[in-house]
């Protein structure tokens, strides 16, 4: 086939882009930096297939179109995933997430795609309060939003089921915390640093989250190209774990001792005000407020029965994962 990927060199977006090519897809990846991607085209992993790179920072329809033009599939990956962004930074997120994925959806559906893989979040349920939710699952908005990134994605989740409720061919897939190769997540440098026995403190060890590996996540996405049912959302998530839980799994595979060091909420919470005014004390982010609303209790907990039984989906254990990250490195 031929098929377009958003957000091709992105940490997400280049598994799915070496699969596809390996099995021998003909793959139009759109990149910010050609340059800066050719190992995309160089190290495809010996598939049958192409990779074209197309310099698009996503804001011109007219370059969406052209990319989409003929193409068999349309998987959307690009976006932004940040907590505790800057209120000058949230213009842009929301361009990110919710204008990009306007503007590509569009594209697809005006050159006639015939299947549309949007990449969504389980953040759209918002905080499960320690409940394992399904796709059926619907989120109080009286309660607000944890984060920008947070509403932003549900936007942009919204104007994907807008959408399908007017006939567009999308398939949504909703991913929970992902992690692997060539991560940057400040959640998987957590489980990297504790691995390796550098991590000097845990912090928001309540917040709940499922681990799904960036390969099996690729491989549900194309799945869900492959055979997902048109109209349909899957949650693509991994096993569900406290963060706590999370890195003494990753310290006892590591060899490594926990942390004793624990950060206490109440504490970021006293230093949230003065945190936030400065843009950031060393070492913090930018909103802490922000941190501390999307991070202390909340689950982002679903599960990926559904996925399971119609794409074959079938993400590997937090402690296999994380061998397959950091065993050999």
């Amino acid at each position: 086939m031929r098929i377009a990927v958003t957000g091709g060199a992105g940490f997400v977006g280049r598994a799915v882009v070496e699969r596809l090519h390996r099995r021998g897809d003909d793959v139009v990846a759109l990149v910010r930096d050609p340059a800066r991607a050719e190992h995309l085209v160089r190290d495809g992993g010996g598939g049958r297939g192409t990779v074209t790179l197309v310099r698009s920072s996503l804001a011109d329809p007219g370059v969406l179109r052209d990319a989409t033009r003929n193409a068999d599939a349309v998987v959307h990956v690009a976006g932004s995933y940040r907590i505790g962004i800057r209120p000058s930074e949230r213009a842009a997120m929301w361009d990110a997430n919710v204008g990009t994925t306007e503007r590509v959806l569009d594209a697809a559906i005006a050159e006639g795609v015939p299947r549309i893989v949007y990449t969504s979040t389980l953040n759209v349920f918002g905080n499960t309060r320690g409940r394992i939710v399904d796709e059926t699952y619907r989120r109080n908005l009286a309660d607000g939003f944890l984060s920008v990134y947070d509403e932003t994605k549900f936007r942009a989740h919204e104007a994907a089921e807008a959408r399908i409720a007017a006939g567009a061919p999308i398939v949504i897939v909703m991913p929970s915390q992902v992690y692997g190769p060539h991560d940057h997540s400040l959640a998987s440098l957590q489980l990297h640093r504790a691995f390796h026995g550098t991590l000097a403190y845990r912090a928001f060890g309540s917040t709940g989250t499922g681990w799904v590996h960036v390969h099996d996540l690729a491989d549900g996405i194309i799945a869900a190209v492959d055979q997902g049912t048109v109209g349909g959302s899957y949650c693509v998530g991994g096993p569900n774990h406290r963060m706590d839980d999370a890195v003494a799994i990753a310290a006892r595979l590591g060899g490594r001792s926990v942390p004793r060091i624990v950060l206490p909420t109440l504490l970021a919470r006293i230093a949230a005000p003065l945190n936030d005014a400065v843009g950031g004390l060393p070492g913090m982010p930018a909103n802490l407020r922000e941190t501390i609303s999307a991070g202390d209790g909340v689950t982002y907990w679903a599960s990926h029965e559904k996925a399971t039984r119609e794409l074959g989906f079938e993400p590997r254990s937090l402690e296999q994962g994380i061998l397959d990250t950091w065993g050999t490195h």
